[in-house]
């Protein structure tokens, strides 16, 4: 069954909200091809996934630290616990196994629960920050510096 956005994913923040929407076309992606032999297809969405999810754990990290974020360190740990485990599948995939339907019902079930959970306690945090920027002028200055450096 594929993930559809529903707006209790919803951020507010809309950067982060297209990330977020992006990885759940790589998981749709992942259910497309559960159950094919497609080795290489199943490859390559699962390179294009954990590259891109650590490139949304940098931004998204980098976003908590110019907000001031109080947990950014438990949050910057939770990253890292999930891209080991992620990594550990792509191991176990190069391998040989076939860990298609175990990558694809670990990430349904870990992005919503932390966008719902780890991530909606942030955003109060970094709306205040994007709102003070956006109030000040300078929009061209943190936000664009910071969507520079990952995209």
């Amino acid at each position: 069954m594929t993930l559809a956005w529903t707006s209790d994913l919803d951020t507010g923040i809309t950067v982060i909200d297209n990330q977020h929407r992006r990885l759940m076309s790589y998981i749709n992606q992942m259910e497309e091809l559960r159950g094919s032999n497609d080795r290489e297809a199943i490859g390559e969405v699962l390179n294009a996934l954990v590259g891109y999810t650590i490139s949304h754990f940098a931004f998204e990290e980098s976003l908590l630290e110019e907000a001031g974020y109080h947990y950014l360190n438990a949050h910057r740990r939770v990253h890292q616990l999930f891209t080991k485990r992620v990594q550990e599948y792509q191991k176990r995939f190069r391998a040989g196994d076939d860990v298609g339907d175990d990558v694809h019902t670990l990430l349904r079930s870990w992005l919503i629960s932390h966008i719902k959970h780890d991530d909606a306690d942030y955003v109060s945090s970094v709306r205040i920050q994007i709102d003070n920027t956006l109030d000040e002028g300078k929009n061209q200055g943190w936000l664009k510096r910071t969507l520079a450096r990952f995209f």
